[in-house]
């Protein structure tokens, strides 16, 4: 067992709080929130938090990890170009073993920023599971069919394998988007969604062009389009969602589909700015990713969350718009449940022990007027003091825990580098 004591707790549930309790680990799970009381059971360990602020983690729901290899490779070029002259290619050439090393380059990136599991959709899955597997971390993986996929059965014995493989793992479906997948092989992840009764998920409304070849194609939108062919008929989402009508707000709203903003990447690549606040006003359910270090280039929630909120009240001309507390139950909780993982979404016994300790005692965090706004508006990396997923603390006071020397991978993935660009 392990304790977390003299702090201060962020909780969620019934309502947003900080409050001063204890809260103690038991394998991966919480098992005690609340006042100490008179007699102590024996623990392993003992964290004193001298007032510092424990959080639920923060939920990466839509990243490519292993684009940590394509960092400040691919700049500056609008979508189209970045994806067909820079990524399609050199993605080509990872090997399984090149992609353990950029994924395990990635999760360190994540636990130092506060992050405790990710949504990943990529390619190379046994090797990235792996890779998370080895460093203890918390993921999701999320299928990518697309056109470019050999065998598309493959599909169905993924779910299979990895929903079965770890505590760490599991598994959802998808697809990459509607213009790199055929309306065969959209149908054929219909099928598996009808067949296991899972949700969907799919890159959605990223630009106005996919908008808009879409609607050439098929006379609808991209959301219209997949729901036409039963491909939310049991949930799921979208990726981006910058590009939604009306009709595609109300129809995320009407099925509980959750709607993935992804600010940094957005702007980077001039994709515009999503329509958070018309999402949430409709109901929609919603969370926040990095996408991938291609395209933002940092896997860093703080800068996330800020954006997340920020670009809210640009866009309206409203300072009232994008409020910091919607921003941060989005990474903590929103993250959490999109991902399926809703024993992850709080600080409260029986749930997962994912967490992480925020420095109070830099300067950015003081004066101590509001501590959950200043983590969106003030807050950085530089704040994470510890991360915890599934009880193992693998990052604290900026030496990783995870059964990886930080100096020899980082030596690794520069010689992948090399081979791959010459």
């Amino acid at each position: 067992m392990i304790r977390f004591y003299n702090g201060k707790v962020l909780r969620f549930a019934p309502a947003m709080r900080v409050t001063e309790d204890e809260v103690w680990t038991d394998g991966g799970r919480i098992c005690h929130v609340g006042p100490a009381p008179e007699s102590l059971p024996a623990f392993e360990r003992q964290i004193d938090l001298n007032g510092d602020l424990l959080i639920p983690g923060f939920k990466n729901a839509h990243t490519h990890t292993a684009m940590t290899f394509l960092r400040s490779c691919a700049d500056d070029m609008p979508l189209s170009d970045w994806l067909y002259k820079q990524v399609f290619p050199h993605e080509a050439k990872l090997t399984p073993e090149m992609l353990y090393d950029f994924t395990s380059l990635g999760i360190l990136e994540y636990l130092s920023s506060g992050v405790t599991a990710s949504f990943d959709m990529y390619f190379h899955n046994d090797a990235y599971a792996a890779a998370n597997i080895d460093c203890g971390f918390r993921t999701v993986i999320c299928s990518a069919l697309n056109n470019f996929d050999r065998d598309v059965e493959n599909i169905e014995r993924e779910y299979l394998k990895f929903n079965a493989l770890h505590e760490l793992v599991s598994y959802r479906l998808g697809i990459h988007a509607e213009y790199t997948t055929s309306m065969e092989r959209m149908q054929y992840m219909v099928s598996l969604a009808h067949k296991y009764r899972e949700p969907c998920f799919a890159h959605l409304c990223e630009t106005k062009a996919e908008v808009d070849g879409c609607v050439e194609r098929y006379g609808m939108t991209p959301p219209q389009l997949l729901d036409s062919i039963g491909f939310f008929d049991y949930g799921g989402g979208g990726f981006h969602c910058v590009w939604m009508s009306e009709d595609d707000v109300a129809l995320f709203a009407r099925k509980k589909l959750w709607a993935v903003t992804n600010p940094c990447s957005n702007l980077k690549l001039a994709s515009g700015i999503a329509p958070l606040d018309e999402l949430r006003a409709a109901g929609v359910p919603m969370a926040i990713g990095t996408d991938g270090a291609a395209s933002n280039n940092a896997l860093d929630f703080f800068r996330e969350m800020y954006l997340a909120s920020v670009l809210q009240k640009v866009r309206r001309f409203d300072a009232a718009a994008g409020g910091a507390d919607a921003a941060l139950e989005m990474a903590c909780v929103g993250g959490a449940r999109a991902m399926g993982l809703e024993d992850c979404d709080d600080i409260a016994p029986g749930k997962r022990a994912d967490l992480v300790v925020v420095d109070l005692r830099r300067p950015n965090m003081q004066p101590l007027h509001n501590v959950p706004r200043n983590l969106v508006y003030a807050g950085s990396k530089e704040n994470v003091r510890l991360t915890m997923v599934n009880g193992r603390v693998l990052y604290e006071n900026g030496e990783f825990f995870v059964g990886v020397d930080p100096a020899a991978l980082y030596a690794r993935v520069n010689a992948h580098v090399r081979e791959m660009f010459g």
